[in-house]
């Protein structure tokens, strides 16, 4: 399914399993953005694997942001539904229950400005109840979250145990 709809000159389409390679170099690229701007500790040690990537495009959760030369400037998770990882939140509260989508693993290429918002725009089309999170030193993103209207809740925790600045749109 392609959609474009308040993705301005972007096109956000699901990624299919000949996009792996550079989905891959996307992520590769983001976590050497994110320790260049004081963020070295989030998506260590291969984080998100091949196979989880993988996965995600099997599940049809993979997505890409697409400039108007159709060329990949971004990627990122969107689920509806539950998130096991949201059911505990610490210091705050979620803003509202009821369904809702997280986006994960939002990356740019770095070809072009406004993908995240881009990504950020889809979501909202599709569901206005989303979360999202974020490491405290990702500075980056939060920043980009919180231009885009979502407010701080509190802190959860990942698969891993580590903590995440936790967000929500309403």
């Amino acid at each position: 399914m392609d959609e474009t709809n308040g993705c301005g000159k972007f096109r956000i389409r699901y990624s299919i399993p000949e996009d792996i390679d550079t989905l891959m170099r996307i992520y590769a690229r983001a976590r050497k953005f994110m320790a260049a701007h004081g963020n070295p500790g989030q998506w260590t040690g291969g984080y998100p694997s091949r196979e989880l990537i993988l996965s995600e495009i099997a599940a049809s959760r993979s997505l890409i942001c697409e400039d108007p030369d159709g060329n990949v400037a971004g990627t990122f998770c969107f689920i509806t539904g539950d998130d096991p990882t949201y059911s505990l939140i610490e210091d705050g509260r979620w803003l509202a229950g009821g369904p809702y989508g997280t986006i994960h693993r939002l990356a740019s290429a770095g070809l072009a400005k406004g993908v995240a918002d881009a990504c950020i725009s889809w979501c909202w089309e599709k569901i206005h109840n989303l979360r999202a999170d974020t490491h405290a030193d990702n500075t980056v993103m939060q920043a980009i979250l919180e231009r885009s209207g979502f407010r701080r809740c509190g802190i959860i925790y990942t698969d891993d145990g580590s903590p995440r600045i936790a967000y929500q749109k309403i």
